[in-house]
């Protein structure tokens, strides 16, 4: 299985888990918190592939690279951006009311 295919079933099933509450969020810090997530992706990945920390099995990758990135590894960020408020929100929900 190549990453770009594992990404999307991830992506597409926190998609299908989170969509009740994203529906209820507002649309535009979560943009926003993506995009900020991905710009971080591009500069710390292309450092960490530049000096050797990781490589990418080319079979496994598309080829594609935003910067010095590999497409597939955005897939992270945009899963974190996503998935953590939505997470927020829903762990919040489940708060027992402090005692007095």
């Amino acid at each position: 299985m190549t990453n770009v295919v594992l990404n999307v079933l991830v992506l597409a099933a926190l998609g299908a888990v989170s969509w009740r509450v994203l529906r209820r969020m507002r649309g535009m810090p979560l943009v926003w918190t993506v995009v900020h997530l991905c710009v971080l992706t591009a500069v710390f990945d292309t450092i960490m592939i530049d000096v050797g920390l990781y490589v990418f099995d080319p079979d496994k990758i598309l080829g594609r690279y935003i910067w010095g990135a590999p497409l597939e590894d955005f897939a992270y960020a945009i899963a974190a951006g996503v998935g953590i408020p939505v997470l927020w929100v829903v762990l919040g929900r489940r708060r027992r009311p402090e005692h007095e």
